[in-house]
């Protein structure tokens, strides 16, 4: 009893020193009972609670997980959650393995925390041996990343998807605030730290098409000013088949951006009737556009073409460059179809 008693009190002088130490600590954000057994300049990194609801950060932690949702579909691995989902290196494991074409010596399923450690262990000392030579800083660790950190995870997903000039468009200028809590002298000090996951989008330009780099590309980054050569050949393209719809097109980057133009001119080029019922006609929201321009990459992936690097989003949020890949891929397929 007695010696209850005294962790009883150890307890709760603690959380009076907490009550004390921690006046600065964002609303919404709890100390964790661990947080008072830190050792001595020891550390613990939360993710500010505001920061979780940033709609950039949110949109780049969906882009991440259909990025690896996409690469592991062979693999039938779907991820909803980058917490619950990654913090085991079960899923860091197998998106590495694809992504490198390297088979890594781990056991298959560690359901201990042991054995799951391990395995992050051997996962995260691959990819860092691999990312450091080019610069990159090792924002990770097998403790964070199992802990559920999620800016971690998302630092960790980032440098992957850059490294490997993954087919995506990340979000620019993506920052967190992350919450410190530290040990000095056994006192618990908190402090707000700013955190950049992603910063302008030139990289992620030359991410979004290193992977496939045509004459196409090559003219946009070099020859700017033939730009209107390029459109007036993609229009002529186009009408040359919404014509016989009596459908007319002007503007490029507009006119596209809701799918419906797209979804017609794949059922001519390819010679079908689009049921009404596989779209919306007369899209009013974002999310009816997106819907429509997806399946439209559907049928262009039906018809032999590859998955587009654009994504939906881009193509109606008018982003021109994404738009005229997509029109420009359909011209180097069909181009000599009647």
């Amino acid at each position: 009893m007695g010696e209850k008693k005294v962790n009883a009190s150890v307890d709760l002088h603690e959380e009076g020193k907490n009550a004390i130490n921690a006046p600065l600590l964002p609303a919404g954000t709890d100390i964790h009972p661990e947080d008072t057994l830190l050792e001595e300049n020891a550390e613990r990194v939360m993710l500010d609670p505001t920061s979780r609801e940033n709609l950039k950060f949110k949109d780049l932690v969906k882009v991440l997980i259909d990025w690896i949702n996409s690469e592991l579909e062979e693999d039938r691995i779907i991820v909803k959650d980058l917490e619950e989902d990654c913090y085991d290196g079960q899923v860091l494991q197998k998106l590495f393995e694809k992504l490198s074409g390297r088979k890594l010596n781990v056991a298959e399923v560690t359901q201990s925390e042991i054995g799951q450690k391990q395995k992050l262990q051997t996962v995260l000392e691959a990819v860092n041996e691999m990312l450091r030579p080019h610069g990159w800083t090792i924002e990770w660790s097998v403790d964070s990343i199992h802990s559920k950190n999620l800016v971690s995870i998302v630092y960790l997903l980032v440098a992957l998807a850059m490294h490997f000039q993954a087919p995506i468009r990340l979000p620019e200028h993506v920052s967190v605030q992350v919450v410190v809590v530290k040990k000095r002298e056994g006192i618990l000090q908190t402090a707000l730290v700013t955190k950049e996951l992603t910063s302008t989008t030139e990289n992620f330009d030359f991410v979004l098409f290193a992977t496939e780099r045509d004459a196409f590309d090559t003219l946009l980054d070099h020859a700017p000013d033939k730009l209107n050569v390029v459109k007036t050949s993609l229009i002529t393209f186009v009408n040359k088949h919404l014509n016989k719809l009596n459908l007319e097109v002007t503007e490029l980057e507009s006119q596209f951006a809701d799918g419906v133009y797209l979804i017609l001119l794949m059922g001519l080029l390819e010679d079908y009737f689009v049921p009404l019922y596989n779209f919306f006609l007369t899209p009013e929201s974002f999310e009816q556009k997106v819907h429509n321009v997806a399946f439209a990459f559907e049928l262009m992936q039906d018809g032999g073409l590859k998955k587009p690097k654009a994504r939906p989003e881009d193509v109606v949020n008018l982003n021109l460059k994404s738009t005229l890949r997509v029109l420009y891929n359909l011209f180097t397929n069909y181009k000599n179809s009647e």
